[in-house]
């Protein structure tokens, strides 16, 4: 991922922070790009191989469940959960990014939807059994955080499954800049939301230079 896209989203989440709308930066990027998924940081078009890798060693079949995609962006992972059987709801705040799913995926069976996570359908509450959250947390800031936490905890059924995908570090190591890598101690907070942590994993990626993930799967009690 090249330094000049993060550079981009990082401008544009700055100047919305300013504005004291944090969430507005994302339709301006997508509308931005005007169909060009390199302007994307995190469109590879492809699925998220830090899901793949999670799927393919689970066995995760899809059958008779349903899944949800937070912050779809292009689609390529609610896809994937489509296409291992899953009936796949994915949402993304920017109606670009939806508008862009739609022309990829003419065919698709996956529900793309535009809603702002911090006001979803009161119809998701306990309503799926595998719920997918990656990078999504890593760019809201550090206020936001701990309400995303509980709503996205809310999201899974009983007995059903959350998969966290971010960018990890050490409490005591420098945030850095957006996206800004999640500490252990944040993603806890999980736990105090319903949710039995079922698998933590801690590792370098193998990107160009690695970026250290943290992978973390939860249980809902």
């Amino acid at each position: 991922m090249s330094e000049d896209k993060r550079a981009t989203a990082r401008e544009l989440a700055n100047q919305h922070l300013a504005q004291n709308d944090p969430l507005g930066w994302f339709e301006k990027l997508y509308a931005l790009a005007d169909s060009n998924p390199t302007l994307i940081p995190w469109a590879d078009l492809a699925p998220n191989p830090n899901l793949l890798s999670w799927l393919n060693k689970q066995t995760v079949a899809g059958s008779g469940k349903k899944a949800l995609k937070i912050g779809c962006g292009l689609g390529d992972d609610a896809e994937e959960l489509s296409r291992r059987g899953f009936e796949t709801t994915a949402f993304d705040i920017s109606l670009t990014a939806i508008s862009w799913c739609h022309k990829r995926f003419p065919h698709t069976r996956v529900q793309y939807v535009v809603e702002n996570l911090f006001n979803a359908p009161d119809c998701w509450i306990s309503g799926f059994d595998f719920v997918v959250e990656a990078y999504t947390l890593q760019v809201l800031p550090e206020d936001l955080q701990r309400n995303a936490i509980r709503i996205i905890s809310e999201f899974v059924k009983p007995g059903g499954t959350l998969l966290v995908l971010t960018r990890g570090r050490d409490k005591d190591d420098p945030a850095g800049k957006m996206p800004w890598p999640l500490t252990h101690d944040t993603l806890s907070r999980f736990k105090g939301c319903g949710l039995a942590e079922s698998l933590f994993e801690d590792y370098m990626d193998d990107e160009q230079p690695p970026v250290r993930r943290f992978r973390v799967s939860y249980t809902k009690k």
